[in-house]
């Protein structure tokens, strides 16, 4: 196994798969008035998990209950699936000059979306739903899309296409049959969402999972924090190494499970931009980030840049860490930036679980 540094080296259909594994160690022994408390329920197309600290079992159960609520109430907004979707009624009426009225929670991740498809130099682009439905078919029907198509797919995208009035929160999409497709950002402001919910209601030492996209948050006294596993490249096998975090968001994309093989070679679901076509090369991507909406879109932006410019990107986010695992040969080499190795877990902790 090699290891490289930046420094050194310069239950229904899926929506969004990232491969974000999560171990989470039990050590509270010393804490006997708290008790851990474990749910999960499917929703926006996979599974998402609420691990919390209490002294009430069924105020953690309310607790829980009130973020899957809220999971539900974002999905009738981001949801490019549901036709009656927030998102969708928008993307209906694209073209016809309206500006269109949105709900806060759809406003700020767009907002945040055009922001990040600028830093990135449109690696990172929610407009890319037209061609994103078109390799969604192929991974279905196990074909690739012709270039005709992705040519004229692409002719319905466009970030700078969206329009956003901040006074009247409001939104207008200037290129007819325009589809915005939230799947590489909805489930890390998801998962922010839901933890900041549960800390609304008491909870703060809580951990949602929201489909791999994870805030891990506070923890008791006696716990050093949430023990957390990456997956290997095109693996369920765990690197050695786990992650211990505390008030810190982390996600993986990789293409572990959502992909298409044709004649040998493997076409991930993760679309380039700039070119309408799967990525063929196989890199899993961890980003950890004080903020979950932002490690989830930049492990789709350092997914599809160059390394470097992958590493320059990062930089421009203090605090901001990632590592880029790559198959050569069969192996696995890792590209990190200067202190993702800082949030490492020292110990080897025994008794865990491995969801």
């Amino acid at each position: 196994m090699q290891i490289c540094t930046f420094a050194h080296c310069t239950l229904v259909r899926m929506k969004k798969i990232t491969t974000l594994l999560i171990l989470i160690y039990i050590g509270i022994s010393a804490y006997p008035q708290y008790k851990k408390y474990s749910f999960q329920q499917p929703k926006m197309g996979s599974l998402f998990n609420i691990v919390l600290y209490s002294e009430d079992s069924l105020a953690a159960a309310r607790a829980a209950a009130a973020a899957y609520r809220l999971v539900d109430t974002l999905n009738t907004i981001y949801s490019d699936y549901l036709p009656d979707s927030e998102l969708n009624s928008v993307c209906d009426k694209s073209g016809n000059g309206e500006w269109i009225k949105i709900s806060e929670p759809l406003f700020t991740i767009l907002q945040t979306a055009l922001k990040a498809s600028e830093i990135s130099d449109g690696s990172f682009d929610v407009t890319m739903g037209p061609v994103i439905r078109l390799w969604r078919k192929a991974r279905k029907e196990k074909r690739l899309p012709d270039n005709d198509s992705i040519h004229a797919a692409r002719l319905k995208v466009g970030f700078r296409f969206i329009k956003l009035d901040t006074i009247q929160q409001a939104i207008r999409l200037q290129k007819k049959g325009m589809q915005i497709d939230l799947g590489g950002i909805a489930q890390g402001e998801t998962a922010k969402r839901m933890y900041a919910r549960l800390s609304e209601l008491g909870f703060p030492h809580a951990l949602v999972d929201a489909a791999g996209d994870i805030m891990a948050g506070t923890t008791p006294a006696a716990v050093d924090g949430w023990r957390i596993g990456i997956n290997l490249p095109v693996s369920a096998e765990l690197m050695e190494q786990k992650l211990l975090l505390k008030t810190t968001a982390v996600t993986t994309s990789g293409d572990l499970y959502q992909y298409l093989e044709l004649n040998g070679k493997r076409y991930s679901h993760i679309i380039d931009p700039r070119t309408g076509h799967a990525l063929t090369e196989s890199r899993n991507v961890t980003v950890i980030a004080d903020d979950g909406t932002r490690a989830d879109w930049l492990t789709k932006a350092c997914s599809i840049l160059p390394l470097q410019k992958a590493l320059k990107l990062i930089m421009q986010f203090p605090g901001t860490e990632v590592q880029i695992a790559m198959l050569q040969k069969g192996k696995p080499i890792f590209y990190r930036s200067p202190r993702f190795h800082a949030y490492f877990d020292p110990q080897k902790s025994p008794g865990s679980v491995n969801k």
